[in-house]
């Protein structure tokens, strides 16, 4: 990955947890940055960050949708 942000540009991002998590906070977190989507684990927010393009991101996204990844 070219130039992947680092765990610190993420810190103050806005994260928005999936309306499907359950109420123990079972989900991950994703914050959006141009080019880039960061994800995380929601009952680890200080823990690691994995940065994707944003490309990446929405063909994961798509073929989640499509149940292509079954």
């Amino acid at each position: 990955m070219k130039n992947a942000p680092t765990d610190a540009r993420f810190a103050a991002a806005d994260w928005t947890k999936s309306s499907y998590s359950a109420a123990d906070n079972e989900c991950v977190e994703v914050a959006f940055a141009r080019l880039w989507v960061a994800v995380r684990d929601s009952k680890a927010t200080q823990g690691p960050v994995l940065p994707v393009t944003a490309e990446a991101f929405t063909a994961f996204v798509i073929g989640v949708q499509g149940e292509e990844l079954t």
